[in-house]
């Protein structure tokens, strides 16, 4: 019977290669059994900004890269528009093992439940430690909830800076990381192909606060 946290499996390390392929071992909640592999975060240890996503998708599942599809490619392209070097930030996702139901031979994403996004949250709060950030940008409802409360809304936050709330001595940072929460790129594809424009550049809009507090 799997555990119900990753707690169990994330090691006392600071070392971002070692927590990745304990990572692959983990079995804090049900969704590993489908999944090809773990989507562990990427990036610099000492990048300022960190971004964190819902969860590794189709492409990131198959690759064990996290942000390297459609998604991915759209964030690229937005950081580049924002000023924000992509080479120089951290990129992760709450949960860490790809949701999905099958449609023949399609695999479409499904939105994580709430507890297994809890049951990820050690390895979120591991990465948060090792990273120290200056700057969170949570990409979408669910990273946002997932380090925000269950009660934080996107629609009546998004694009402000906010600061995290009390981790209750979960992860024990040195500095007090501004936060914006804005849309996962995901959204933006998958919206009316005549409104991506505006959406990509209300994305940008959001992003450039980010640059503005690096």
């Amino acid at each position: 019977m799997a555990s119900r946290s990753a707690a169990d499996f994330v090691p006392d390390t600071h070392d971002l290669s070692v927590l990745a392929d304990a990572a692959q071992g983990c079995k804090g909640c049900d969704l590993y059994r489908n999944a090809t592999q773990a989507v562990f975060g990427a990036g610099s240890a000492e990048a300022k900004v960190m971004l964190v996503g819902e969860q590794p998708g189709d492409q990131e599942d198959k690759a064990g890269q996290p942000f390297v599809g459609p998604a991915g490619r759209l964030l690229d392209k937005a950081l580049v528009t924002a000023g924000i070097d992509r080479d120089s930030v951290y990129v992760t996702n709450a949960v860490k093992h790809f949701k999905f139901e099958e449609r023949g031979k399609r695999r479409i994403h499904k939105t994580p439940s709430r507890t297994e996004v809890v049951s990820c949250r050690p390895w979120l709060l591991t990465e948060l430690d090792v990273i120290q950030p200056e700057v969170v940008v949570l990409l979408g409802a669910t990273a946002a909830k997932s380090l925000m409360g269950s009660d934080f809304r996107l629609t009546r936050h998004r694009g402000e800076v906010l600061r995290l709330p009390d981790t209750n001595g979960l992860v024990d940072l040195d500095v007090d990381p501004q936060v914006v929460a804005t849309v996962h790129p995901s959204a933006i594809l998958r919206g009316p192909s005549e409104e991506r424009e505006k959406a990509f550049d209300a994305f940008v809009a959001d992003l450039r606060v980010v640059a503005g507090l690096t």
